[in-house]
């Protein structure tokens, strides 16, 4: 069983949709009305917080759970709370500036890099070692 995996999963939706809602109050405190996606600095920030984490969620979510079937539950559920810690650094730095954004963006990447590499190596491995 996948408990761990199954739970930062469940999380890292939870901070999708936390992102999801500070762009609807976002969108209320600048003025912002849907659909546009531009119109002051303050409101892109939040904006391109949740596009990014969204831009994000494909690569995170495959590599989370091929590497907890393939390596263990508990390593990709801490990889997966690093990704999300990652994640919660980068909207907070991007939230005062683009410029600060930086390294919340290398934690996550990091994080999501090594679980599709450890996905990919576990499962080159296994293919090798039943040939």
């Amino acid at each position: 069983m996948y408990h761990f995996t199954a739970l930062v999963t469940c999380l890292a939706i939870l901070f999708y949709f936390f992102t999801a809602i500070q762009v609807s109050r976002a969108r209320v405190a600048f003025g912002i009305k849907a659909p546009a996606t531009s119109g002051h600095p303050d409101f892109e920030r939040v904006f391109r917080v949740q596009m990014n984490t969204l831009e994000w969620m494909p690569i995170l979510l495959p590599s989370l759970w091929l590497f907890a079937i393939y390596i263990g539950d508990a390593f990709a559920a801490v990889l997966g709370l690093v990704w999300i810690a990652g994640r919660v650094l980068y909207m907070t730095g991007y939230s005062q500036a683009a410029a600060k954004r930086g390294r919340g963006f290398a934690i996550q990447a990091l994080a999501a890099t090594i679980l599709w590499a450890g996905a990919l190596g576990a499962i080159v491995w296994r293919l090798i070692q039943a040939s």
